[in-house]
């Protein structure tokens, strides 16, 4: 039985792929690296630095938070079942997304700056940042699906609750306040900014109402 714990605990630390947390978040710092130097280089204009770089707060805080709860979870009470291999899943599959927007984003302001490209490939270059953010999305939601323990589940649920009720209330107050001229216009896609701000906001519930912060930082 110990054997079979230890082969299952080292499957479990090996991750998606054969990489663990480490490699994930080395990945999206590298790409982060790139997007920050086409930046430099006046490639991508400053402005849009904060869209390029909005999941990377929540993207690094999810790597670190995890590495540290894989480890202490690997095995259950009984040291038979392996445990976070549905949050390792969810590791990879943030941080590749994660990659492909900053990655999709800093090529859509390149080609507009400097290419002149037609509009059906404009077209196509928009698209992909927000397929990767969808993508993200949809890691959420394979984590509630995967995570075979209730409690964790059930923390995540409420997590992407709260970011959902934080993303719609901006956008309605927001929409209101710009619809009688009192605000300056805010494009769309900085509600999908406001939903993963809201994770944190249900992080800390989380952590108030139960001591622990849940799977999704």
């Amino acid at each position: 039985m110990t054997g079979q714990s230890h082969a299952n605990t080292s499957r479990a630390n090996k991750g998606v792929l054969g990489r663990g947390p480490a490699f994930w978040g080395v990945m999206v710092f590298v790409t982060t690296a790139l997007v920050l130097m086409l930046a430099f280089g006046r490639a991508v204009e400053s402005e849009a630095l904060l869209l390029m770089l909005t999941l990377l707060p929540c993207a690094l805080a999810m790597v670190m938070f995890r590495a540290n709860y894989v480890v202490a979870s690997s095995t259950r009470a009984d040291g038979c079942v392996p445990r976070g291999e549905a949050q390792q899943r969810y590791i990879a599959r943030t941080a590749i997304f994660t990659s492909l927007y900053l990655v999709a984003f800093g090529l859509l302001m390149f080609a507009e700056r400097q290419l002149e490209i037609s509009q059906q490939l404009t077209f196509a270059l928009a698209l992909l940042p927000g397929l990767a953010i969808l993508g993200v999305f949809w890691a959420v939601g394979r984590l509630i699906i995967e995570e075979p323990d209730e409690f964790m589940r059930m923390l995540i649920v409420r997590q992407a609750l709260v970011a959902t009720a934080v993303a719609l209330s901006a956008a309605t107050v927001w929409g209101f306040l710009e619809f009688a001229d009192l605000v300056v216009h805010i494009d769309a896609y900085y509600w999908s900014a406001a939903w993963f701000v809201g994770l944190f906001v249900g992080a800390i519930i989380n952590r108030v109402q139960y001591g622990t912060w849940g799977a999704v930082l």
